[in-house]
């Protein structure tokens, strides 16, 4: 079963909601944040990323980073930017990017089903942020930035958030990149029961986006369940802030890589040595239009490549990806890149970027050579969670992303 868990919301008023809002922690680096943030003081980027107000160079994992978190987040109350629900509530939002809808439900998410796999993961998570991530929560006392979870759509559900989302929203704005933001209240008890009802036959979760936050609300849930002699796994801390859609209305785009030389290798050499695994034509732009199919960036001009039958196991669900298939073939036999989440010789970009900043990364000489991915499909996640396998690192890009600050949930009510 999926468990939601309605919760009293922090939130903002409704005519500071698109001044509060802002992008997700890991997608801005420092002084992307600090310069997004400059001149709005009711930016969430105050609490996501608390080192844009701290002096440039400060360690972004020291302890005055989350104490500035934390004093951000309670002047923003003290202000009365964002103010409590009365009761419980659970919550529709939905996003707009072009001809792209998507509206999930946001509900606390339940740390046990996590813990029992019952909300599958894909990736692999590193300790060093898993331990921001948990002393975030920790020093905040709340939960800031929402899990993105989907499951596989079923009717009954889809038939009730259609209803609910025919009222008039609380939130309705478009943020300065062009994507539209609405937020419902769903806090009539009937409502919500009917909500909770329906996911109960949804037998699993999968988490989308955020491996970091869930595991991250699991530890801080460990932490204070053992300082709390009377749990009783009802307390807040052990459900964490998700946005839950349906697969059918999901978006992923393409995660790109590039790679900084060709060890040695003249063009002509790397050319010859990529021929031995895949088909290589010479194209006019190298956005790839099918799986097993890469756009390759090189010496000023595209090139598609369409692995050779053979050279990956098409019985596998990891090893059958793309992104398995050019680290297998290429990236590692060819250009000496063994782990790709360590090795500095390689960067990896988004699809929302489009191929024009491969290409100039690339003709900028930062880089040597540039990788146009097609998008891992929805279907293919499912496949890896389910095996419980993870995916090689950085094979999907979800769009739109969730803003932080429209919904915080506190950890004790």
């Amino acid at each position: 079963m999926a468990r939601l868990q309605p919760f009293r919301a922090w939130r903002p008023r409704p005519e500071l909601a698109a001044e509060v809002a802002s992008p997700p922690y890991d997608v801005l680096s420092s002084e992307e944040a600090r310069g997004m943030a400059k001149g709005n003081p009711l930016s969430f980027l105050h609490v996501g990323k608390p080192e844009i107000d701290l002096p440039p160079g400060t360690d972004v994992y020291s302890g005055a980073v989350y104490a500035k978190g934390a004093e951000s987040l309670q002047q923003l109350i003290a202000d009365g930017v964002l103010v409590r629900e009365p009761a419980p509530a659970l919550y529709l939002y939905r996003q707009r990017m072009g001809d792209h809808v998507q509206t999930g439900v946001v509900a606390g998410a339940s740390v046990d089903e996590y813990e029992a796999d019952l909300i599958k993961k894909h990736e692999h998570t590193r300790m060093a942020k898993e331990d921001d991530r948990t002393r975030h929560i920790d020093a905040l006392d709340a939960q800031t930035g929402p899990v993105f979870l989907t499951y596989k759509a079923r009717p009954e559900i889809d038939a009730i958030v259609s209803r609910l989302a025919a009222a008039a929203p609380a939130y309705d704005f478009v943020a300065p990149d062009g994507i539209q933001h609405v937020v419902w209240e769903i806090s009539k008890p009937r409502d919500r029961e009917a909500l909770v009802a329906a996911f109960v036959p949804v037998p699993v979760m999968y988490v989308a986006d955020g491996h970091h936050r869930s595991a991250a609300a699991t530890r801080v849930r460990a932490q204070r369940r053992q300082a709390n002699p009377g749990h009783t796994g009802e307390e807040g801390y052990n459900f964490f802030l998700a946005v839950i859609f349906p697969h059918d209305q999901m978006q992923i785009l393409d995660y790109n890589r590039v790679v900084k030389d060709l060890q040695g290798r003249t063009v002509d050499v790397f050319l010859a040595a990529v021929e031995e695994r895949f088909q290589v034509v010479p194209v006019e732009r190298g956005r790839p239009d099918r799986p097993r199919c890469f756009g390759m960036y090189l010496g000023g001009r595209w090139y598609r490549l369409t692995a050779k039958p053979g050279s990956y196991p098409t019985d596998d669900p990891v090893r059958s990806l793309d992104a398995a298939i050019l680290q297998d073939n290429l990236l590692g036999p060819w250009l000496g890149i063994g782990d790709p989440r360590k090795d500095e010789r390689i960067d990896f970009v988004g699809g929302i970027r489009g191929l024009g900043e491969l290409e100039r990364l690339v003709d900028s000489g930062r880089f040597a050579v540039a990788f146009a991915m097609h998008p891992t499909s929805i279907e293919q996640l499912f496949a890896v969670a389910d095996a419980g396998r993870v995916m090689p690192p950085k094979s999907t890009w979800f769009e739109p992303k969730l803003r932080d600050g429209l919904i915080v949930r506190p950890l004790e009510d």
